[in-house]
């Protein structure tokens, strides 16, 4: 190849996929390009400990020039992708600025996002947790809730602000619970002069029969024990149906309830990012489960060798929407596109190796099931702890973030407390109850 133009190679996706695709390319030859909407690689299985204020948000999202500068193969570029043309190889969108990029090798990485089940006007009211402007915007909100309830007398008001409710009962939600709990139960403990933060309700709520419905029953009814010792007010077989400015309404076994709350978190469901759609339409294919795309044993898109798409946007049978199947197929589909350019046979089809699943509830809490081999408690959180490091990008991130789990466990204090005061006005109940209080002020 001595002479000829290098391959090109487009990753759209700075996640756990296109960041391990990327770094495997690295040393192959390739002229590599990665597309990300942010600046950032986000470590999202830690992302609720940012919206709790455990975390700070450069321990969970390094930037990726900084990961990449090591490497002059590859070149970072902030965008979104609003077009492929497949038949012109060519990628166009933008976010700066107009973008129009060529490739050889296309590789899909775009996530997923939260979904509302056909009732997307529910995320002004039901926070969603994707990114870091979510965990920040909530965590603003958690805090903020407090801040307004110091302000309410006792009744109805208050309480609405002082409920938190969180949908969906799946490790994210358990996580978030679990940590919500810890927040206001033992961190904020005597900050507040006009209620007792431990007063607090924390709701989570899901349709599904028992909390973790991937894992095992006797774990699932462990954690469910674990999170009512928290103070959790667990509800399953509940099914949200509306959700509103004061609250929510959900259809239990015993008929229709409403929970006035001021705080709703969802992570109740996942689908494809809508770079999935822009794809499906390009290539006239209809798309799977939750909008993904439905691809080959080699990962690729039918009819078209040259496009790989992986993590949470592929539809392949017995591939979980987590962090480690998603980092696999990244370095599975380098793998192809290394062989391909150094001329030698394309590996086996894409296996999926699960090493178990873990899921944390709260202090010192946690259950595992590591190849059938299931436990809870201390050895438990001290293996999610373990597990979650080694994913963690950089060093210092690894270091830090013992430091902050490590201070935790002896001191009720956190230093991400910091309250975003637009984030906070923008939401509409606080700004009502805040234009009420000018309003009935007596004038000057």
């Amino acid at each position: 190849m001595a002479g000829s133009e290098p391959h090109r190679v487009v990753i759209v996706g700075g996640g756990f996929a296109g960041v391990r695709a990327a770094t495997r390319l690295a040393k192959s030859g390739a002229e590599i390009t990665l597309i990300d909407r942010a600046n950032h690689h986000l470590f999202q299985p830690l992302l609720y400990q940012v919206a709790t204020g455990l975390l700070s948000e450069g321990q969970v999202a390094p930037a990726l020039r900084s990961m990449f500068r090591s490497m002059g193969a590859v070149r970072t570029l902030m965008g979104e992708i609003e077009e492929i043309d497949l038949e012109g190889k060519v990628v166009r969108g933008h976010l700066l600025e107009e973008l129009e990029v060529p490739y050889d090798t296309l590789v899909l990485a775009a996530g997923s996002e939260d979904s509302y089940f056909g009732h997307d006007d529910w995320e002004q009211w039901a926070l969603p947790m994707k990114t870091l402007d979510h965990a920040a915007r909530i965590r603003s909100h958690i805090l903020g809730a407090f801040e307004m309830a110091e302000q309410e007398p006792p009744g109805p008001a208050r309480d609405a602000w002082l409920t938190y409710a969180v949908v969906g009962a799946g490790p994210t939600g358990v996580e978030l619970a679990g940590q919500l709990s810890v927040l206001t139960h033992r961190v904020l403990r005597d900050e507040y002069r006009a209620f007792d933060p431990a007063d607090r309700r924390i709701i989570l709520l899901d349709a599904v029969d028992e909390i973790l419905p991937s894992f095992a029953p006797s774990l699932q009814r462990r954690a469910h024990r674990d999170l009512e010792k928290l103070g959790v007010d667990v509800r399953v077989r509940h099914k949200v149906v509306g959700v509103d400015d004061s609250g929510l309404d959900a259809e239990g076994p015993e008929g229709h309830v409403r929970i006035s709350a001021h705080t709703i978190l969802w992570s109740a469901g996942v689908q494809a990012a809508g770079l999935a759609k822009i794809l499906g339409a390009a290539a006239h294919i209809e798309l799977g489960k939750g909008g993904r795309v439905p691809v080959g044993p080699d990962l690729t898109l039918a009819g078209h060798p040259e496009v790989f798409v992986v993590g949470d946007m592929a539809d392949l049978e017995g591939v979980p929407g987590l962090a480690p199947a998603a980092i696999q197929q990244g370095i599975y589909a380098a793998k192809v596109i290394a062989a391909r350019l150094d001329g030698r046979p394309a590996p086996a089809p894409f296996h999926y190796v699960d090493k178990g699943t873990l899921a944390t509830i709260g202090r010192q809490r946690a259950v595992a099931d590591i190849k059938g081999i299931r436990f809870g408690g201390p050895v438990a959180f001290a293996l999610w702890a373990v597990v979650h490091l080694f994913y963690l990008v950089g060093w210092g991130n690894r270091v830090g973030t013992v430091t902050r789990w490590l201070w935790s466990l002896v001191a009720r204090n956190r230093r991400e407390q910091v309250i975003s005061v637009t984030s906070l006005l923008s939401d509409r109940r606080v700004e009502e109850r805040v234009q009420s209080r000018v309003d009935d002020s007596e004038p000057v």
